[in-house]
């Protein structure tokens, strides 16, 4: 049959794409115009050459197929197979098989399905084809059912499917498939078979599944593969095995680029963010992924400095940054609160980048957000061209961290107006909204419309209803809502513990802690810290000592917790044995240790010692300054409170709220009231600070140890906030101190329109009323304790011997060595009441530090200054008592109660009688 082409339907069609095709593109389809016109203008007469003619004229479709597919036009796809068609030759399952895939490339998925069903003798490979094109169109269950039509199946049919599988999100399916290719005998896996199950069982994160699937590897003798190699380093990786993967890796002679940005991402879970920037130094060639994996390492792991230095070093360089290292850069500003640099950054984006995609604008938006600039991020975000979930996420987070929970509910209902629909992030991000207003009963609504929309159950979202319920005061719903989970992480179990231990009910808190079926260092921490918070000392070391035992490796927040309950319980042995654990572990010279350091041995009264490491830390922060302070305070050296508090104005810090209570407390502790009123005054001049009831409190106490009783309370009427507790009982403690019976009823009376029950007003009261005499009062005082059921509290005190803490009573006969203890205080009493300053009272005779000093005196050798610990604060006869015996005894006592430290030596007190 001769051959006659019909060009000019073509040409026309061609000439309306060319404007808009690549000029590769243009060029082939223009070639096979220009063949046609040839063949119609040389009159080929019938048969001659037609097998070359034809051959020719397939080569030319087959380009301009390819080249239709390159530029997706669906037009021209049709209009290329009607020009096929009007030549009139036989189309072979060649051509017929390029169509599948021309109609499938251009998205005519349909179209590709009629020209697969017209082919009379399909081969594998337009099968393949079929599976290949339905697969990229989203039609898994198409693909299916061609696939299991297939008469005949290659290596190629099973990969089509696995990776369509992978890719349309059914891994499990993936999985499957290789399953029942490695059971199908007449076909045997590959290299891209391994790679596909591979990723399935990556993002499955299934590590028993990767271990069978490395060793199935080996034994179809693919090890050595680079592929395969590469697709086992990142499963092990993504599986949570970074240990294997850097076996393997190590092994690898030549690994490629994607092995070793894997690699990187695995050292940086297997060891840190430094041993994975000095295997990045080792690359011998990188590309932009190994760039931004080792620029989002640094800034997740908080490497603020180094992710800017090797974002300008990647500049360096020539790589072009995209949005992704654009992102990682911003999340390091934010978490820094680097506004500078981020605002460096923007100006970047402006300049370097077309537009603000969703990506970018997500960071922009964080970081303004989070920098306290809120306003400028709400105008990025009205500027993004479009909004996703992300993005509306982030707006509503960086509201609720502006503090502007109303607004952030506001967004959320605009979103839902677009509408937009939650995913579980946002859902979480509101509730945490709804915690800010603590609005239970906005919380409880999107509660349910997290039901409606069947996310209730995802973790985030359960774990947010949690916390949600927690912190509006609604325990049995929280704890409801934990049960109801279908599945709980680490995270969910740690909330509990957190949420128990909160409200004080710490055995429920340890009880959750029991059930877990697994625990990380969040974990053991929270538990720890629950413990220290509610003064249970005892566990929480235990706990620590479990941890180390369990091989769990202690991080900063651990340690700082375990010196904070040394510090606490002023067991300074055990104290010093944690902080060279901590050495041992590399936080030596970690800032927050140290400064939890300088806590612990300021309330075990070794002040220098707290010096010396305060003068250790290179970097100190608003914290260590704190902390130094008030050491000072509660060893009552006002004036070194005084000269390291202008010492850290001069460096530069600014004073915070609790540097003014420290050089307050230390110069009431030390009656420097001139000093203490210029700091007050400097306090209500400085805009960046509300003055609070505890500076209140401080400057009451102040002015009432100064005997300005007046003065001080009418420095309450003025203020401008409602007075506390801590207050009135300030006042109380001024007056009984000077005996001032007619102020301190009018404290009390105050006390008691607060409803406090802490017993120690009622007890400075009745002592104040013992010493004036007035007995009657006395009575009444206790009486009224009786009527409101409020109960002293027991005094104990507690000393350290031998590496164990001894704990006294008053009146106690439970030591084991109590008698002796009974003896050698009526030896030590009757010393002192020879030198005839002191004369013994029956009713405080067997006070608990009393008996903690005989016992001390008893144990301890002479050259050893005597640590004695008490809960409430030292009252008046065992003071001089104190003083008494270091006179007597030669012997430095050193107590710390519940309000500052006592230095005994030689019949003086550090605190010189005002405390």
């Amino acid at each position: 049959m001769p051959i006659k082409l019909q060009s000019s339907a073509l040409s026309l069609m061609i000439s309306s794409f060319l404007g808009s095709c690549r000029p590769l593109s243009i060029f082939i389809i223009r070639r096979l115009l220009s063949t046609q016109q040839k063949i119609n203008s040389r009159k080929v007469p019938p048969y001659e050459n037609a097998d070359r003619s034809y051959m020719d004229l397939s080569q030319k479709f087959y380009e301009s197929m390819k080249a239709c597919v390159n530029i997706r036009s669906k037009p021209l796809a049709r209009g290329l197979h009607c020009q096929l068609i009007t030549t009139g030759v036989d189309i072979s399952t060649f051509v017929q098989n390029n169509l599948i895939n021309l109609y499938a490339g251009c998205g005519l998925i349909d179209d590709a399905s009629l020209v697969f069903h017209e082919i009379e003798l399909k081969n594998v490979f337009s099968w393949n084809t079929m599976i290949e094109g339905l697969i990229d169109s989203g039609r898994v269950t198409a693909a299916e059912k061609v696939f299991d039509e297939m008469p005949q199946r290659d290596v190629v049919s099973w990969n089509s499917m696995m990776s369509g599988y992978y890719r349309n999100g059914f891994p499990e399916k993936t999985i499957d498939g290789f399953i029942s290719m490695v059971r199908c005998s007449t076909t045997l896996p590959d290299a891209y078979s391994f790679s596909c199950v591979m990723k399935a069982c990556a993002s499955l994160e299934n590590l028993n599944l990767a271990f069978q699937l490395h060793s199935f590897s080996e034994k179809f003798k693919f090890l050595g593969d680079d592929s395969v190699d590469s697709s086992i380093v990142d499963m092990h990786i993504k599986c949570g095995a970074p240990d294997i993967a850097e076996h393997v890796f190590l092994k690898m002679p030549n690994p490629n680029l994607f092995s070793w940005n894997s690699m990187i991402y695995g050292y940086s879970q297997l060891y840190d963010a430094q041993r994975a920037l000095e295997l990045f130094d080792q690359m011998p060639k990188r590309d932009l992924v190994s760039w931004n994996m080792i620029i989002s390492i640094l800034s997740k792991h908080g490497h603020v400095t180094k992710t800017l230095g090797m974002f300008i070093e990647m500049c360096i360089q020539g790589f072009k940054p995209n949005s992704k290292t654009y992102a990682s850069v911003l999340s390091a500003c934010t978490s820094a609160h680097e506004l500078k640099w981020g605002i460096h950054l923007h100006g970047r984006i402006v300049r370097m980048q077309q537009h603000i995609d969703a990506y970018i604008g997500t960071g922009l938006i964080d970081m303004y957000a989070k920098c306290g600039h809120f306003k400028k991020a709400r105008k990025i975000f009205n500027n993004l061209k479009e909004h996703n979930i992300v993005s509306w996420t982030s707006m509503i987070g960086g509201a609720i961290h502006s503090g502007n929970e109303v607004e952030a509910i506001s967004l959320f209902k605009q979103m839902k107006e677009i509408p937009i629909t939650s995913d579980q992030f946002t859902l979480a991000t509101v509730l945490g909204a709804c915690c800010g207003l603590k609005d239970i009963h906005l919380g409880t609504q999107i509660h349910g419309y997290s039901i409606r929309i069947g996310m209730e159950s995802l973790i985030p979202v359960a774990n947010a209803l949690v916390t949600m319920y927690a912190k509006c005061g609604d325990i049995c719903n929280a704890n409801h809502a934990f049960k109801l989970m279908t599945f709980k992480d680490i995270i969910s179990w740690t909330t509990m513990i957190t949420i128990f231990y909160n409200i004080g009910n710490i055995e429920k808190a340890r009880e959750y802690f029991d059930q877990m079926p697994e625990r990380n260092l969040v974990s053991w921490n929270s538990m720890l810290k629950g413990y220290v918070q509610n003064g249970i000392w005892e566990e929480g070391f235990k706990v620590f000592v479990l941890m180390r035992q369990k091989g769990v490796k202690p991080d900063c927040i651990t340690f700082i917790t375990s010196i904070s309950a040394c510090a606490n319980a002023a067991i300074l042995k055990l104290g010093n044995q944690v902080v060279s654990q901590s050495v041992k572990f590399g936080f030596g010279n970690d800032v927050s240790v140290k400064n939890s350091i300088i806590t612990m041995y300021s309330k075990c009264g070794q002040i220098q010692d707290a010096k010396k490491t305060f003068d250790s830390i290179v970097s100190k922060n608003l914290i260590s300054w704190n902390a130094m302070m008030d050491g000072y305070a509660q060893s009552g050296e006002g004036n070194l409170v005084i000269d390291t508090f202008e010492k850290m104005i001069w460096s530069g810090i600014l004073p915070d709220h609790i540097s003014y209570v420290s050089v307050l407390s230390g110069c009431s502790h030390s009656g420097l009231q001139p000093e203490g009123q210029r700091y007050f005054n400097m306090l209500l001049k400085d805009e960046r600070i509300s003055p609070t009831c505890e500076h209140y409190a401080c400057m009451v106490d102040l002015l009432c140890r100064a005997g300005f009783i007046e003065k001080a309370k009418d420095l309450i009427d003025k203020m401008p906030i409602e007075p506390n507790a801590a207050v009135w009982g300030a006042l109380l403690g001024g007056c009984r101190i000077h005996g001032n019976a007619t102020m301190a009823e009018t404290a009390l009376k105050n006390l008691v329109v607060l409803d406090a029950e802490d017993s120690g007003s009622y007890v400075l009261l009745a002592n104040l009323y013992s010493d004036s005499g007035e007995l009657d009062s006395v009575s009444d005082v206790r009486r009224v304790m009786k009527e409101k059921g409020i109960r002293k509290n027991p005094g104990c005190s507690w000393i350290e011997v031998d590496n164990r803490v001894h704990v006294f009573t008053v009146d106690d006969t439970n030591h084991p060595r109590i008698n002796d203890v009974y003896k050698k205080l009526e030896e030590i009493i009757k010393k002192v009441e020879d030198v005839g300053m002191y004369s013994s009272n029956k009713a405080k005779a067997y006070h608990s530090e009393k008996l903690a000093m005989a016992f001390g005196l008893m144990s301890l050798p002479a050259w050893m200054p005597i640590h004695i610990m008490k809960n409430l604060r030292i009252c008046d006869d065992c003071h001089s008592v104190m003083k008494l015996v270091s006179l007597v005894t030669s012997r430095e006592l050193v107590i710390r109660d519940a309000n500052r430290f006592h230095h005994f030596r030689d019949g003086f007190c550090s605190c010189r009688d005002y405390w």
